[in-house]
Formats: C-alpha cells, sequence, structure tokens
C-alpha cells in the first residue's frame, strides 16, 4: 500500500500549518528574543517599538495571567524572561502586528540592558560547580569493583558527541484563534497536542476544556517538536487570549535555530576490561549531557542514555553513571534515538580503542559479545535478542570476509586513497521509558453509508503514520483501504494523550484502533447473525462483502452498515490501549521498561582522499529486524532516512557555540547537512525473517529510530581508513568526523605517552 499522503504531497496540496486559510483580523507575531546567555535584566525599552506603524501590542511576562511557565518535567523554563536570562535566544518580549513584517521590524527596535553573568557551556564545568539538572543516576549490573581482577586487559578513555539540529523543514509554528465562551483553539506543528493544552491552560489560567489543539500533519519533527512547539504555541495563545484576536507565528528559519535545542552534546568516560577470549567482563562509563539552560526533555533523554549504553552487547558487570548538566545554551531536547545514541556511542569507542590495543578488528569484539536470549540488561529486562540473527545473516548476505578484503587489497594499491570498513550491530528499547505515557486511544466512526473515520492522537510527521492506522483499520474492518479517512489529531476527539515520539506510536494508536475497530466489527457480526438467522461465530466479513458459513452473501459491507444503523447498533468505538507487562522501579533502577527490542547490523565502507581530507560513504549494507513489517516501502524510506540523518550527526552535522553562548553555527551556510551528493552511493536493506511474537501492532516492529544508530558505523570507519593511510594516527573519539579533523588526524602522530591499557599485571 502506498503512503496515503504521496498524491497531495508531490502536488503541493497537503495542509501543514502555514497553509491553513487565515481568519480576517488574524495578527502577527514575532519574539524579541536575549542577545547574551546569562545575566540580569536591568531595563527593557520598548517605546520605540510599540510606536512602529501597525504594532498592536508588546506583551511581556507581566502580561501572563497564569504561570509563567513552560517547563513539562520540571518546572524551571520560563515563557518569556522575568528577571534573567538564561540562554542566547531566550524570550524576552512577544510582538503583535497586523503583519509579519511590521512585527519583525517592531522587534528590532526593542532595547534591553542585561547585567552580564558567568556563562558555562561546558558540561564538565557544569558538573564540578554543581550546575544540575537532576541528581545523577547510575544502573548497576554484577560487581564492576571486583570483575577487573578477571580482566586481561584494560582500557580507559574518553569521548565526545556533538549536538544535532533538527531541521525539520517546516519551522516551528502556531495559530491560534478564539472561541466562544472563552475557548480558545490552537492549531500547532507539535508532536505533542496534550501537552500544548496542558500548559496553555497553566499559562492562561483556564481549565483544559476550554483548549482545542489541533494538528493535521508536521513538515518533519524528529524530537524537536515533542516540547519545543509547546512555546511558540503559547506565544500565539497569550496574545490571542488577551486581544480576543487570532494570532499566528510562524518562525524564521534563523530564528528557529537561534532559539530551539538541539540533540544532547554528550562528553564521557569510560572504562572496559576484556578477557583473552575477548568477552568483555567489565564496563564503567561516565556521561555528562549537556543539558542547556533549563529541563525540557533531558532527565528522559539522559535515563535512555543509560539504558542503552552497552548497545547489543551483553556485559555482566557494568556501572553507568549519567550527569545532566545545566548550561547556558538553549535548552536541548528530543531528538530522534533520544540519548539511546550517545550512550551507544561510547561503549563502540572502547571497543574501537581496545581492539586497537590488540591490533585486531573491532568486528571480533562486537561479535564475541553479542547478546543471546536471556541475557540480561543493566537495567534488569531479560533479552529476546535477535542480535546474532542479524549479525550471521549480513555476515552471509554481504560476505563481509570478501569487503574486507577488497578494502585491503584497494588500501595495499593506492597511496592517496584510503578505505575503512566498520559493522554496527545495534538494540534499541521499544517504549516511553515512563511507563504512565505507554497509553493511546482511537475512536473509530463507521458511518451508515459504510465509510470510517478514524481520530487517534498519533501526528502523522512524513513517517507514514496515517498510512499504517488506516492499513489497521482497513485491514481489521476487512474493507478496501479507500472506504477509510484518518482524521487530524484532536485534543477535544482524543484526549489525554502521550506525544507521537519514542517510535511507539504506530504500536501505540495502532492497538487502540485495531481494539475500536473490533468492537465494532463483533457488533456488526451479531446485527449480521440476527438478520440470517445464524449464531455470529458463522459470519464473517472478507474483502468488503458479508459471509455466512464461509458462503459469500449479497451484502456487500455498506449494507450491513446501514442494517445496523436501521437496528440502532452503536457504530462508534473510543478504544483504550495500554501495554501489559512493562514497569521500572526508579529506586532500585530496574524493571522491564520496553515492549521488546530492535535489532540490526550494518557493515558501512567508506573512501577518503587523504590528500584533501574529504570522503565518501560507498556503501551501508544493513540487516534490519523489522518483525513482519506492515508496509516494506514506508519502512524502507524510514530506514534509509535515519542512516543518513544518523552518519550526518557523525560526519558534518557541527554545532558550534562561542564562549559566551551564542551559536555561530546559525544558518545553511555555516551548518551543513547530508544532500543527495553526500548520501551513501548505494544503501542495501535486507528485511530479517522472523516470526516471533510480540507487543507491536500485526507483529510489525517499530522503525522510527532503530535505523539511525547505523550512522554511528560510518564514525569508525573513517577512522579506519586514516589508519590505514597513518597506522600512528592520533584521533580522539571525537563526534561528529568532518573533513577538517579528518584532515587532522591523517598528518598526525600519536604522542609518545604511557599508554593507559595494559595487561592485568601493570593494570
Amino acid at each position: 500500500m502506498k503512503n496515503i499522503d504521496s498524491y497531495t504531497h508531490v502536488r503541493g496540496e497537503s495542509v501543514y500549518l502555514d497553509d491553513i486559510p487565515l481568519v480576517n483580523g488574524t495578527l502577527y507575531a514575532s519574539v524579541f528574543d536575549s542577545p547574551v546567555a546569562h545575566g540580569k535584566i536591568k531595563s527593557l525599552d520598548m517605546t520605540e517599538a510599540a510606536g512602529m506603524p501597525g504594532v498592536v501590542r508588546i506583551f511581556t511576562a507581566k502580561d501572563i495571567p497564569g504561570q509563567n511557565q513552560v517547563g513539562g518535567i520540571i518546572a524551571d523554563e520560563e515563557l518569556l524572561a522575568d528577571k534573567h536570562v538564561h540562554f542566547c535566544g531566550m524570550p524576552v518580549a512577544l510582538v503583535i502586528a497586523t503583519s509579519d513584517e511590521a512585527a519583525k521590524a517592531a522587534v528590532k527596535k526593542i532595547k534591553v540592558v542585561i547585567d552580564p553573568l558567568p556563562v558555562i557551556t561546558d558540561p564538565r564545568e557544569a558538573k564540578e560547580k554543581g550546575e544540575l539538572i537532576i541528581p545523577p543516576r547510575t544502573f548497576r549490573l554484577g560487581d564492576t569493583e571486583n570483575a577487573w581482577r578477571a580482566c586481561d586487559l584494560i582500557i580507559e578513555g574518553n569521548t565526545e558527541t556533538n549536538g544535532q539540529e533538527h531541521l525539520y523543514i517546516e519551522t516551528q509554528g502556531a495559530y491560534a484563534v478564539p472561541q466562544e465562551n472563552g475557548a480558545t483553539r490552537i492549531y500547532s506543528s507539535t508532536q505533542g497536542p496534550t501537552a500544548v493544552q496542558r500548559t496553555a491552560a497553566r499559562i492562561l489560567n483556564i481549565p483544559m476544556s476550554l483548549i482545542e489543539v489541533d494538528t493535521t500533519r508536521l513538515g518533519g519533527g524528529f524530537g524537536g517538536k515533542e516540547d519545543q512547539a509547546t512555546t511558540w504555541a503559547m506565544m500565539c495563545a497569550l496574545a490571542s487570549f488577551h486581544l480576543k484576536k487570532p494570532v499566528k507565528y510562524c518562525l524564521h528559519r534563523m530564528e528557529d535555530m537561534r532559539m530551539t535545542g538541539k540533540r544532547h552534546p554528550y562528553s564521557a568516560d569510560f572504562k572496559i576490561g576484556l578477557n583473552k577470549d575477548l568477552k568483555i567482563i567489565a564496563y564503567e562509563v561516565t556521561f555528562y549531557q549537556n543539558a542547556g539552560a533549563a529541563a525540557d526533555l533531558s532527565p528522559a533523554v539522559m535515563e535512555r542514555t543509560l539504558f542503552h549504553c552497552t548497545n547489543s552487547y551483553f556485559v555482566p558487570h557494568v556501572k553507568a553513571t549519567a550527569y545532566s548538566c545545566r548550561t547556558h545554551l538553549p535548552p536541548n531536547t528530543a531528538f530522534r534515538g533520544f540519548g539511546g545514541p550517545q550512550g551507544m556511542f561510547v561503549i563502540e569507542a572502547a571497543i574501537a580503542k581496545a581492539a586497537e590495543q590488540l591490533k585486531i578488528p573491532a568486528s571480533q569484539i562486537q561479535q564475541q559479545n553479542l547478546l543471546r536470549s536471556g541475557d540480561e540488561f543493566p537495567y534488569g529486562q531479560i533479552a529476546q535478542s535477535e542480535a546474532n540473527e542479524c549479525w550471521n545473516k549480513a555476515a552471509e548476505l554481504y560476505d563481509v570476509k570478501k569487503l574486507q578484503q577488497e578494502v585491503n587489497d584497494f588500501n595495499a594499491a593506492n597511496k592517496l586513497y584510503k578505505k575503512g570498513l566498520a559493522l554496527m550491530p545495534i538494540c534499541f528499547g521499544i517504549s516511553f521509558t515512563k511507563t504512565h505515557m505507554n497509553q493511546a486511544r482511537a475512536l473509530v466512526h463507521v458511518y451508515n453509508d459504510g465509510s470510517v473515520g478514524v481520530s487517534t492522537a498519533g501526528v502523522e510527521m512524513g513517517q507514514g503514520l496515517n498510512t499504517k492506522i488506516l492499513q489497521v483499520a482497513a485491514a481489521t474492518l476487512s474493507i478496501d483501504p479507500s472506504r477509510v479517512k484518518i482524521n487530524t489529531t484532536n485534543t477535544y476527539r482524543i484526549a489525554n494523550s502521550s506525544p507521537t515520539a519514542a517510535s511507539a506510536s504506530s504500536d501505540l494508536n495502532g492497538k487502540a484502533t485495531e481494539l475500536a475497530c473490533q468492537a465494532i466489527l463483533q457488533r456488526l457480526k451479531q446485527v449480521a447473525a440476527d438478520a440470517w438467522k445464524t449464531k455470529p461465530e458463522a459470519v464473517e466479513i472478507k474483502d468488503d462483502w458479508l459471509y455466512i458459513d464461509g458462503k459469500k452473501t449479497d451484502w456487500p459491507w455498506n449494507e450491513l452498515a446501514w442494517v445496523a444503523f436501521e437496528k440502532r447498533v452503536s457504530l462508534t468505538e473510543h478504544a483504550h490501549y495500554a501495554p501489559p507487562g512493562i514497569y521500572f522501579d526508579n529506586k532500585k533502577e530496574k524493571g522491564h521498561p520496553f515492549t521488546y527490542h530492535v535489532y540490526g547490523t550494518a557493515i558501512i565502507t567508506t573512501t577518503i582522499d587523504c590528500l584533501r581530507g574529504i570522503y565518501e560513504i560507498d556503501s551501508v549494507k544493513i540487516v534490519h529486524d523489522f518483525g513482519k513489517s506492515m508496509n516494506p516501502i514506508i519502512d524502507i524510506g524510514q530506514c534509509e532516512g535515519g542512516l543518513v540523518q544518523g552518519i550526518g550527526w557523525m560526519t558534518m552535522e557541527e554545532i558550534v557555540y562561542d564562549k559566551e553562548g551564542r551559536l555561530k553555527s546559525n544558518a545553511l551556510s555555516t551548518y551543513k547537512v547530508p544532500d543527495i551528493y553526500s548520501v551513501p552511493k548505494e544503501i542495501a536493506i535486507h528485511f530479517l525473517e522472523t516470526e516471533k511474537e510480540n507487543l507491536a501492532i500485526f507483529r510489525s516492529k517499530a522503525v522510527g529510530e532503530p535505523p539511525l544508530l547505523y550512522g554511528i558505523g560510518a564514525y569508525f570507519a573513517l577512522r579506519n581508513a586514516v589508519t590505514a593511510f597513518n597506522p600512528t594516527a592520533s584521533i580522539p573519539y571525537d563526534a561528529p568526523m568532518t573533513p577538517e579533523k579528518v584532515l587532522m588526524s591523517l598528518y598526525a602522530t600519536t604522542p609518545n605517552e604511557k599508554s593507559k591499557a595494559g595487561q592485568k599485571s601493570s593494570t
């Protein structure tokens, strides 16, 4: 089945926030944001701005009728700065004008005096000064203190991973329209409509029932609109509430890049111990998360870093500690992978460093330690693993030994071009790690003409969610997909919903849709049984027709719907789904937080121009655990897109702030993302065949986030290419591996220092 949005997308007919027809009298918003990262507001002069043509009103924190607070997990983030500013880009005042141009022109006339305070941009510095968002957390398995004695090789090191700009095609935005009786409708480009509704009620000091949030689709989200879309919806809601006029705000690209948070940068220290059989015996890691100036989703992101700190390996003795460090940068937020990639990079670096010490390919250590079913994760869940199946299938299907030999032969024959190869196994847990968020509802109407309307809390943002929900309804009712219409995501139809995130939305909303359709189907079967004087067990609906005892009747689907309507049988169902068996005890740091895990293995080959430091990704060959795919075309698209986004994070996407907390990579001229010329020249994806039961919808496993993790392998393939040219190269584990870093590594040498690694006797 094709993606149901493809037709309107390519014709330019799909409706995004900026396509919504405007109500007469609509006003426009623009934010004046702090030019400094940390300081105390001494004065704010808006006189000249207020007198600009078209300006209707300028709002500050004093105009907020409720709480000046947009923090979701922790109440530590003001909507509009009151007395202090905490990052460059922090909103201070909101200008409302009769046109977008007038609002932006007035913003430039606002003058602010801020007494500067010390600026922290480094998470390690923040930790040393006690600037933490939450207390540190530690996951433990086994006994690392005593396990080191059983290790024949112990390696220590540190890593750095940078942030990543979401760069969704549609920037942040919202449109608030006042309704009768004090209500407000907010059209928001958000992954979390309920979060927008809940926060608007808090900001405006009114009940949630007076806030309707509606989302048709997003032009991309990647996590950047899970929490941070709320701020811009609040700006519009605040102004609309006061002025009783519709208010719209769509951020300019440079506004969006300057004022919104990114993927969290991480700094980390690791220590890993192996025995002579290359088994990882012990692993200790400490993560320093750069949270930015407020919590946002950092505590949850940090938690998932801990959950994924051992990737797809079984390590019997683990101690993983994480600090969420408050700095003076825009609050960092969710990004595809949600902290998991940052944790997985560190153990891959530890394995790579151990392999270099042993002068063997890292793949030998990787394969030796892959999870098997029955192994325990550091957080207590028992693995149902496909890790070895994916690895072995990739080795067989793509002939890893031959690929490595081709790389070796190329390197022997070429002086100024070198190739590198790396394998990247992945393991990613599927669920929200906060148990209560794993719930969803669906509202299904069968109209008396046989057409079907479905509403869920899932937000379509290019991932094909609406198509999969439609498939669930059509398959469960056994009707033609053309009969099914997926409605906008609306908090009046589906309340108290979790955001579309964590790769869980197809499962949660799909299961709820299935339950609703099954309930209606049972009622329809009873109607048919009564009409045909038989038992419900003899009734079947198949391919738009009614069957009795396996024989096709003269009743089409729409006839059955009409008869049920005449019999006054409900053709509507509102179903609730909560996956069973998942829980997590934060006091013990143990539990069963994931419904299941997704596994896979990628083989990445790269070529470096050793004279200039530029490189190409030659090929990425993947065996991926899709479960039983509902829609292979959509799933392949997600796999390819996630892979390339992960490669971008690891190779070219470099966030740069100066010491004063100002974003320097603030435009597409200074922030690079993969284009058609920088994606792998070949991407091969094989669906691992498995018939295992799981809690996923129709046994199809989630595919939103896991493929991004394959991109980590590109970093290590580039490292291997560099060392093929310069075996003594000094290459810190510092991502992204930009061409500049490659060039410097090609001609750098390892300092003559004692290695931290050594035999057991010297460690």
